[in-house]
């Protein structure tokens, strides 16, 4: 249900507002924009059948918040409900310093304890295989493997995103200086360092990038850098079908999703003595605590290992 589907009253407008603020000064990706105005949307439904008639924003208390997230929590996880509490809580701020209300009534409920998965990622052998696996694919020409072998390197060596991989244009690669110019969340720029196997399978693509073009036309894409074998610009959905057949056949891991790989990266570095800091700036998160993420799944890994190999380990658990 969209916005202009709903009654025409105050909350309804001050919601479009919003979702304008977000496109417009917030810069906001689309599916950001859908999942806050869905939430918001979704609460005034839930407010017009319990107030019963036409709303503004001050009619929205900590009492009506309550029962809806009472309601949301027979179906929906307390990660769903979370997220949901969290555009509210955006919305109402955004009003409060719009002047449209004195207080933000849902700063008044507690967010649903969370917990958090610790990311998957694979171990160093595993991760090489994955790399490998391209050279001896049964499927694709010479360019498509050259193709795949770079991609794999940059959502592991670089550690990007699905959506910044994808979305990479030739003029993104500074091979001279060993670069990339990352676009990544909010449309903020980053420059990310290339490796050394992920230059090399740089240049071996790009001398036979040529090669990725329309059968009849000869036409390509000349901005995008990975392309598919009819030379249009390779999307998310194709990257991740790859990765996981490249993580079926090299590592037995079908699940292997393009951000896994991302966290084997900032795992890996972690393990290797990196900067928490120059992971943090490498993979564009805009907090520190997000980044900190990753001390766990080293420590899990950590505890692993000693109940695995340490001689009182094994004692303790004899005992």
């Amino acid at each position: 249900m969209t916005s202009a589907a709903l009654p025409d009253d105050r909350l309804a407008r001050s919601i479009a507002r919003f979702a304008d603020h977000l496109s417009g000064e917030r810069r906001g990706s689309a599916h950001t924009l859908a999942a806050y105005v869905g939430d918001l949307e979704q609460l005034g439904r839930f407010a017009r059948q319990r107030l019963r008639g036409e709303l503004e924003p001050r009619d929205i208390d900590k009492l009506l918040l309550r029962a809806w997230l009472g309601e949301l929590s027979r179906t929906r996880s307390p990660g769903s409900i979370a997220r949901k509490l969290a555009s509210v809580r955006a919305f109402f701020r955004w009003l409060a310093r719009e002047g449209d209300v004195a207080e933000n009534p849902a700063e008044l409920v507690a967010t649903p304890k969370v917990r958090r998965k610790l990311p998957k990622f694979l171990s160093v052998d595993a991760a090489a295989q994955v790399m490998d696996a391209p050279r001896s694919a049964p499927r694709g020409t010479d360019a498509e493997r050259a193709r795949d072998r770079l991609m794999l390197e940059l959502l592991y060596g670089s550690g990007l995103r699905v959506s910044e991989l994808a979305g990479l244009a030739l003029d993104s690669v500074f091979l001279e200086r060993s670069e990339l110019r990352v676009l990544g969340k909010g449309r903020k720029e980053r420059i990310v360092p290339l490796g050394s196997a992920a230059r090399a399978a740089a240049l071996a693509y790009l001398a036979l990038r040529p090669e990725l073009c329309h059968p009849r036309t000869g036409a390509q894409d000349a901005h995008a850098l990975l392309l598919t074998r009819r030379g249009t610009r390779l999307g998310v959905r194709r990257v991740q079908t790859l990765v996981q057949r490249y993580g079926a056949s090299a590592a037995g891991r079908p699940d292997l999703h393009p951000h896994a790989l991302r966290h084997t990266c900032a795992t890996h570095m972690l393990e290797g003595g990196a900067d928490l800091r120059a992971i943090q700036e490498m993979l564009g998160h805009s907090s520190l605590s997000t980044t900190q993420r990753y001390t766990h799944v080293s420590l899990e890994q950590l505890l692993g290992v000693y109940d695995r190999a340490h001689p009182l380990a094994k004692k303790a658990k004899r005992g």
